[in-house]
């Protein structure tokens, strides 16, 4: 693990011990953090997009308002399957199949934090399925196919994603049984 990966993993979990924050259950409505009908959503409110591929566990290409995006989902990581400089990592390629079992084709509610786009360009959002309202990057931590990973200053769902981690390493779901 990278420091940079282990100081954010650090920082995450002191976020949730601070918040002292609950996660349980399926992460859907007001209680998943998603934005309230009509309500904002934070720094560029959410947008409605359709999701044309998945790249990986934790990035999507979208169309959104007729042109196509890279999203990288904020506040979680899955294992690499994209990175030229390494091999697949342990769960990777099922992260990224269950990543598609998610939103393959779906259209999806893309709700900004702080920060637009990371150093590669891509958009950041917390994701979530239209349909439902399913909170897609808590759901990835829930069931162990991601950990957390907060990045100042996109840190608003820190705390619950590290608790979500940490139960489902508890309970050896996911990468945490496989890995």
């Amino acid at each position: 693990m990278s420091s940079r990966r282990l100081i954010s993993l650090v920082l995450a979990l002191a976020a949730a011990a601070a918040a002292g924050a609950g996660a349980g259950g399926l992460l859907r409505g007001e209680e998943a953090g998603r934005p309230a009908a009509g309500g904002g959503g934070g720094a560029g409110g959410g947008e409605i997009a359709r999701v044309e591929r998945v790249v990986d566990g934790d990035t999507i290409a979208v169309q959104l308002a007729g042109r196509r995006e890279r999203v990288r989902y904020i506040g979680v990581d899955t294992p690499e399957t994209k990175d030229p400089r390494r091999p697949v990592q342990c769960f990777g390629q099922r992260a990224s199949d269950f990543n598609t079992g998610l939103v393959g084709g779906e259209r999806v509610r893309l709700v900004r934090d702080v920060e637009e786009r990371d150093r590669y360009g891509r958009l950041l959002a917390y994701v979530y399925r239209a349909r439902d309202g399913l909170f897609v990057n808590a759901e990835l931590a829930r069931l162990g196919y991601a950990q957390p990973l907060a990045i100042a200053p996109d840190v608003r769902f820190a705390g619950r994603f590290a608790a979500l981690a940490r139960e489902a390493r508890e309970a050896g779901r996911g990468l945490w049984s496989a890995c």
